[in-house]
């Protein structure tokens, strides 16, 4: 599973998740994405399962691409412990992700195996997603 290697503080606020990503918002490795169109927390399994599902689906094809990683560590205090004595201890990591966030991408098949690796991947994750194709650079002409 992925998590950071090391961190300055283990415990953070949960913070909230308003407006769209303005950071990592277009395909820029790939050919194709899979973009987020709502907002939540994506947990380092779930990312997991999605990159298993992406290249199980093209038969280790192509290369993919993971664009967000879990740095906010989510704390749980034990079962049956009483109120107070401080934050519980870290559980899992998740990313944070908003409207727009291309969280995958893929280069090296074609559409229609990029369309079913994406949608088997969508299918782990908690957040509603949509396919995208990445721009092409138009040739310089001088």
């Amino acid at each position: 599973m992925l998590m950071p290697k090391r961190v300055k503080h283990r415990r953070v606020h949960r913070g909230r998740m308003k407006g769209k990503a303005t950071k990592g918002n277009t395909v820029t490795y790939g050919d194709y994405g899979l973009q987020a169109t709502e907002c939540g927390w994506i947990t380092s399994n779930q990312i997991e399962a999605a990159r298993i599902a992406m290249t199980r689906s093209v038969k280790r094809g192509g290369k993919v691409y993971i664009k967000i990683f879990p740095h906010k560590s989510v704390t749980k205090k034990p079962a049956e412990v009483r109120m107070g004595s401080g934050k519980g201890a870290p559980e899992y990591w998740v990313a944070v992700v908003k409207p727009g966030r291309v969280m995958f991408e893929i280069e090296g098949v074609t559409e229609e195996q990029a369309r079913e690796a994406m949608r088997l991947a969508s299918h782990k994750l908690p957040v509603k997603c949509k396919f995208v194709i990445a721009e092409k650079e138009k040739g310089g002409e001088e």
